[in-house]
């Protein structure tokens, strides 16, 4: 998707992510940035993604986080 490739893009600010595997354990993205990507995701998408699905896993790679859009977009996008 597009659109989350973008959001990626400015959330991690310049930093090489699209091979990573695992942005956390990379250093490529801190908890207070997760809550920044939950934000413009939610923006972007307007979707309301709930705390429970607020978890690493969901948030580990690009994979990750479209999985999670598409499942808010009820598997569309």
């Amino acid at each position: 998707m597009d659109k989350i490739k973008e959001i990626l893009d400015k959330v991690m600010d310049g930093r090489e992510y699209e091979s990573c595997q695992d942005f956390m354990a990379a250093g490529l993205i801190d908890s207070m940035e997760v809550m920044d990507l939950v934000e413009e995701l939610e923006n972007a998408f307007k979707i309301t993604i709930s705390g429970r699905d607020i978890i690493l896993d969901n948030f580990k790679n690009t994979a990750a986080i479209t999985a999670l859009v598409r499942k808010y977009l009820g598997g569309k996008g």
